[in-house]
């Protein structure tokens, strides 16, 4: 099939390379050229702007936020160089009021639009292993299906309505964040009376939380190996203020969701910003007066 692929990070530029190994016709565009040159030694065709990557049948993208989303669908234009028919599947974590309007935007137009947000590191990407969400008309996401499972091992459709894929996106990222700020203060814990990070969340990942979220960010946690970023604390951040906003908007109380963003500001008010989220451990051990103890 012929496709197009825009955001080119770590994540898309996976994404796109399984396109490739799976025999698809895809172009590329990124803002920044240096991404697309693995994706050309693959076979993929670069293009210099957005409008030429959207020429195919389907149009991709793995944009950073909302504001990278608006500039160029929106205010950049590029839905109105789109022709009729064409799908897009956006597989951006945005926010539940952008997605509601993108989805309007691309109605208006006669256009197929379909969220796709994923559950996975870059390197879940990269094995072709992404739990993608997808909401959208049912026979769209049909359209796209073989699309979605060169770079994903499961897809879990959602509904007709695009922003129920990005609220539960949203809803999962929010869950990874307390997952990994209880293991942050639970540590400070057990290092204050003597017992390494290490072996505290040897235990609990092999017992009470034997999970793969706990036991990606407990060895992260414990080998404090926080670059490089699988996630980046700043886009923690914004996860977690999309929650919250989100929540404001149904009047649904997220009290922890407050906490862990203060957490997470904090951390950046450190100057730590090319980290992985995981850093929280760092801020409960600051709080504990643990950094300098080796444990």
């Amino acid at each position: 099939m012929k496709v197009g692929f825009i955001g080119l990070g770590a994540m898309g530029s996976a994404m796109a390379s399984n396109l490739l190994k799976a025999g698809h016709e895809v172009t590329v565009w990124n803002r920044s050229p240096g991404p697309t040159e693995p994706l050309a030694s693959l076979g993929a065709k670069v293009v210099r702007s957005a409008d030429r990557a959207a020429q195919g049948e389907v149009l991709f993208s793995m944009l950073a936020n909302d504001d990278a989303v608006r500039a160029i669908f929106l205010t950049g234009g590029l839905l109105d160089d789109m022709d009729k028919g064409t799908v897009h599947v956006n597989h951006a974590t945005i926010s539940v009021a952008l997605a509601r309007e993108l989805a309007a935007e691309h109605a208006q137009r006669g256009l197929d639009y379909v969220a796709a947000p994923v559950f996975g590191r870059p390197d879940v990407a990269a094995a072709g292993k992404l739990n993608i969400l997808a909401a959208g008309r049912a026979a769209v996401i049909e359209r796209v299906r073989p699309l979605l499972e060169a770079m994903g091992s499961r897809i879990w459709p959602l509904g007709d309505a695009a922003e129920r894929a990005n609220v539960v996106k949203i809803a999962g990222n929010f869950m990874l964040g307390a997952a990994i700020e209880s293991m942050a203060e639970a540590s400070a814990l057990a290092r204050a009376h003597g017992v390494s990070a290490a072996d505290f969340l040897d235990v609990m990942t092999n017992t009470l939380f034997a999970a793969p979220a706990y036991q990606g960010y407990a060895k992260l946690i414990a080998e404090q190996r926080y670059t490089p970023a699988g996630f980046a604390l700043p886009l923690g951040y914004k996860d977690i203020g999309l929650a919250l906003s989100a929540a404001d908007a149904t009047r649904v109380p997220l009290p922890l969701a407050g906490l862990l963003r203060d957490n997470l500001l904090e951390a950046l008010s450190a100057g730590d910003e090319d980290v992985d989220w995981s850093i929280l451990a760092q801020v409960a051990a600051r709080r504990a007066h643990l950094d300098d103890r080796k444990l």
